[in-house]
């Protein structure tokens, strides 16, 4: 397998944290304190550093970007965040989708991205970082979740789990397929169609990259998430990043990596299920794990631009 390799300094997300600081406080000098690393080899395989697997397939969980080829996306500065909760620097290997490989073969310390539903055992996986699952989008942000019945059309792009959602629920007839996410967008804003279908996650990295108030209504999935994995043997590991997770998530660093990739924090809690997804079971929400398969020179770090990453089944 070709694995491509980027070693960073987990600086980034310091940064967000000193800029906040800064604001808050009126101190344009602030610089975070250096943190001790909290774990060393042989709970991690390179002293000082944090090795993350991520699947630049998986855009915008991460991709790599056409005009530096850098590793960029939502899990690189959810890793560096991680990372820096530890004191480690981070390096960032392409592992593809072969996350129990890397992590059985000690390339990476941990892989991220890793969708709950799919967790086959193998390895020992965190509590959910991200959420995802198949969701309806709408220009009214009072639309809620349709009926069967309602005679609502739909755009998700064609073949896409997303596009066998719509129909297995609303009937053939109520979908109009898009060759690509960014096109189905451009029907729901044109008002060509009431809602559009995709991947919460790609469906609001693409609303906000094309500067569209889409708002994510109603879920067509019963909501999973994403996870963390790490040898199920390392211990020590395990701990340091169910400890690093929970910190980077009550201290509000997630929220700030949430709203730069998406527009917005990402709470899929309260949102309403379709009627099929709420008869499916919790079995539903491994369906939009396919869709993450995206044109990886289409990634934005900024969440700006065309936003035409692709939602595709594998």
């Amino acid at each position: 397998m070709k694995r491509k390799l980027l070693t960073i300094v987990a600086v980034a997300v310091a940064a967000m944290m000193a800029l906040g600081m800064a604001g808050c406080s009126g101190d344009k000098n602030y610089v975070p304190e250096e943190k001790s690393p909290q774990i060393e080899p042989p709970a991690i395989g390179e002293s000082g550093t944090l090795r993350v697997g991520v699947d630049t397939g998986k855009a915008p969980l991460a991709g790599i970007m056409e005009s530096n080829r850098a590793i960029v996306g939502l899990d690189v500065d959810i890793a560096a965040a991680i990372a820096n909760e530890l004191g480690l620097k981070l390096s960032i290997v392409d592992v593809g989708s072969d996350a129990a490989s890397a992590l059985a073969e000690g390339t990476v310390d941990i892989v991220m991205g890793v969708n709950q539903s799919e967790a086959d055992g193998s390895f020992w996986v965190s509590q959910t970082y991200l959420p995802t699952g198949i969701a309806l989008f709408s220009t009214n942000p009072d639309a809620g979740a349709p009926a069967a019945d309602s005679g609502a059309t739909f755009a998700a792009q064609i073949s896409s789990t997303s596009a066998w959602a719509v129909s297995n629920e609303f009937g053939a007839g109520s979908l109009e397929a898009a060759s690509t996410l960014p096109e189905a967008f451009s029907a729901l804003r044109n008002g060509q169609v009431d809602y559009v279908a995709a991947d919460a996650v790609i469906g609001l990295y693409t609303a906000h990259s094309q500067e569209m108030d889409a708002y994510l209504c109603a879920m067509l999935s019963r909501v999973g998430g994403y996870v963390i994995g790490a040898s199920s043997s390392n211990a020590d590991l395990q701990s340091a990043i169910s400890q690093a997770v929970q910190n980077v998530t009550s201290g509000g660093i997630l929220d700030v990596i949430e709203r730069k990739w998406l527009g917005t924090t990402l709470d899929l809690s309260a949102v309403p299920l379709t009627a099929a997804a709420e008869g499916s079971g919790s079995g539903a929400a491994s369906q939009s794990s396919d869709e993450q398969q995206s044109s990886d020179d289409q990634l934005d770090p900024d969440a700006e631009g065309t936003g035409a990453q692709a939602e595709q089944d594998a």
